[in-house]
């Protein structure tokens, strides 16, 4: 169980490096206007937001690394940690901004969170 809540923990932070470089340095370009159907005015008014969501992004994949690289019990603690954000991150913004976020973060993060804790 422990190797499977490493790998689904690894795959969060891979999916929310792809959310930093998505929302850092291709929101105004193709690939990025087209995850979220931007027209090119829409993607250019709104980048700064983007690049500021796309930091806090690539701080809770370099949280989740932390929590896979350190020992235990502080590699467990910060992975506990990191989880529950990028849940509670992913259920506010499924409310606020776009339902499919709650399967797109929320959910994995739920199961890389129960993995974690039947692991722990």
């Amino acid at each position: 169980m422990e190797i499977l809540a490493s790998v689904l923990v690894g795959l969060v932070a891979v999916l929310h490096a792809y959310i930093l470089v998505m929302e850092m340095f291709l929101w105004q370009k193709k690939p990025g206007r087209a995850l979220h159907g931007f027209e090119p005015e829409m993607a250019r008014a709104t980048a700064p937001m983007a690049a500021n969501q796309g930091l806090y992004n690539g701080f809770l994949a370099a949280g989740l690394v932390w929590g896979l690289v350190a020992a235990d019990p502080t590699g467990f603690r910060v992975q506990v940690f990191f989880l529950c954000c990028v849940v509670v991150a992913g259920v506010y913004g499924a409310a606020t901004a776009n339902p499919r976020i709650l399967f797109a973060q929320a959910l994995p993060g739920a199961l890389a969170l129960g993995a974690v804790l039947l692991a722990g």
